[in-house]
């Protein structure tokens, strides 16, 4: 099966409250999850506890006219700064940083994210997210990492994501995901735990995409963002566990995310109405396929789209495939894992896309992108 069949498969699992379970894993797949579990106990144990806790990133960033952008992160640890030295090395407080300077605003970061956190975690994150600030103009979500070496299933991981995205649309907040991060990077996770952990993960990452998508945000695949640079230069990418971000790998993944949160804010005006540019690798198509190829393409953002005025096709939500920021490489091949030919249904001349800002609510209604303050 496909990895936009099986994202597919757990994004609909989830939207109808079930979960894939044991009886959907089979035979070898049961071998494959006690395995992941065992071997995560162990990997947790090697990793320990070399911090006391993350920084606290809750603060005022930059300066400026204007009332602050409110900007809110959740998540697990990565989204929690674990590893940073300080408050400005986090991922929220290099991205406030980063969206107060291209403003020209301050920007007020509230980060409810907690070390250790699963998906189901989102739901009182939500709560306290917007009880702190009732209307956020972006929220920032980091989290999956944790879901797959604790094993979760990851229907029930995918819809406490999805509701926690559709709660924070409803308050008028854009919502940016950046999807679960490739495990099979990870230096202290043995094999055969780090061959199940890639494949688990990916497959997390493009069912959160298809989720986030139909729930109205965006997704950027972190994948295995940090790749190059650990396989060159590990003990400066990653922080003394060799599990978690270095300041410099917080700065890295806090590049791939910024362009897409400063485009869902609509500080780029010029940005809202872009078409894909084949010549780069962008593209729309059915979102399960298009989640499929972000989750290959790390620093990719996926939306929702519209095709001659329609957001669904004959498989399922249009979304657009956009790179906000130069590749590191190449564009993979247009095929998934089984061969199966991407974007097959998806409209392959200009004239049929629509605006990638055409993003219609859970209501059907469409909205327009968010002008920042002035």
């Amino acid at each position: 099966m496909s990895r936009a069949r099986r994202a597919r498969r757990i994004a609909a699992s989830a939207a109808y409250g079930g979960g894939i379970g044991f009886a959907g894993l089979g035979a070898a797949g049961l071998v494959s999850y006690g395995l992941l579990k065992f071997e995560a106990r162990l990997a947790r144990a090697a990793i320990g506890k070399p911090f006391d806790a993350s920084p606290d990133d809750t603060n005022l960033y930059g300066a400026g006219f204007g009332e602050p952008i409110q900007l809110v992160v959740l998540g697990d640890s990565l989204a929690a700064g674990l590893g940073a030295d300080n408050r400005f090395q986090t991922l929220g407080g290099v991205l406030a940083t980063g969206v107060a300077a291209l403003a020209g605003r301050p920007v007020q970061l509230t980060n409810v994210a907690e070390v250790g956190a699963e998906s189901p975690w989102l739901d009182a994150q939500v709560v306290r997210a917007l009880a702190a600030v009732p209307t956020p103009d972006v929220a920032l979500i980091s989290v999956g990492g944790n879901d797959v070496t604790h094993g979760l299933d990851r229907a029930v991981s995918v819809r406490h994501l999805q509701e926690a995205v559709r709660a924070l649309r409803a308050s008028g907040a854009e919502v940016v995901v950046g999807t679960c991060p490739d495990l099979g990077t990870i230096d202290p996770l043995p094999q055969p735990l780090r061959t199940l952990a890639k494949h688990w993960s990916r497959d997390l990452a493009a069912a959160q995409t298809v989720a986030v998508v139909e729930a109205g945000g965006r997704t950027v695949s972190l994948g295995d963002l940090l790749r190059p640079d650990f396989i060159s230069a590990p003990d400066h990418m990653f922080s003394v566990d060799g599990f978690h971000p270095s300041p410099a790998g917080y700065a890295r993944a806090s590049a791939a995310l910024l362009p897409t949160v400063c485009a869902a804010l609509g500080l780029w005006a010029s940005e809202l109405d872009r078409k894909p540019d084949r010549l780069r690798g962008e593209r729309i198509g059915p979102v399960a396929v298009t989640a499929e190829r972000a989750v290959r393409e790390p620093g990719t953002e996926v939306s929702g789209t519209a095709v001659h005025g329609r957001g669904h096709g004959p498989r399922g939500r249009w979304a657009v495939l956009l790179r906000r920021r130069r590749p590191d490489g190449p564009p993979e091949s247009d095929r998934d894992d089984d061969g199966e030919e991407e974007y097959a249904d998806a409209a392959a001349s200009p004239a049929t896309t629509a605006p990638i800002r055409d993003v219609p609510d859970q209501d059907g209604q469409h909205h327009a992108a968010r002008k920042p303050q002035t």
